[in-house]
């Protein structure tokens, strides 16, 4: 699709409907690339691997990757995010039934896997979307300082190195994993 077939403003079912749909997310009505890496995207599918397989033996609900987006901000109704990496628990979708479109609630878990293109402002902005829309748990690993900082939807956060371990917490119960095997 060239610059000039797409419209200025767009709606999120016209995100679903192009056929790089996958590589973009809406902010406001307007397209943003999504690029990753391939450090980044080995990282996220490490973890989804490690989370995938728990949220299966203990039948937990559903894992999603990055081209999963989510439509589920207050008052913007033009905003679809897409987290490197999702979980969303058991019965919260309707009919616990993935959706064939756009997830219209938030995930319990997002997790954002820092790429080279990615700014500071970039990333945090979305987080601070992610909590207000109602996150319970963001994760956002940084592959250069190989940390991940985990924020809280009650507003707390902790940064654990490479040293240290993820916790699933309230929203994985019994999930964890070594920081260093994200990096592998």
């Amino acid at each position: 699709m060239s610059d000039n077939d797409i419209p200025a403003v767009i709606e999120p079912e016209d995100l679903l409907r192009m056929p790089d749909g996958g590589l973009y997310e809406l902010i406001d009505g307007r397209l943003r690339e999504k690029p990753m890496g391939a450090e980044s995207d080995e990282i996220a599918s490490t973890l989804s691997m490690l989370i995938k397989t728990f949220v299966r033996q203990n039948s937990l609900g559903h894992v999603y990757g990055a081209q999963t987006g989510y439509k589920c901000f207050p008052g913007k109704p033009r905003q679809v995010r897409k987290p490197d990496l999702s979980f969303v628990a058991k019965g919260r979708l309707p009919d616990d039934k993935t959706p064939k479109g756009d997830i219209p609630i938030a995930p319990d878990l997002a997790v954002e896997s820092v790429s080279p293109n990615d700014t500071y402002e970039e990333v945090a902005v979305k987080v601070a979307e992610l909590k207000s829309a109602g996150v319970k748990l963001i994760w956002v690993i940084s592959p250069e300082t190989k940390t991940v900082l985990i924020r809280r939807v009650d507003g707390t956060c902790a940064e654990v190195g490479e040293t240290g371990s993820l916790s699933g917490e309230n929203v994985l119960p019994g999930f964890s994993c070594a920081v260093a095997e994200l990096f592998v």
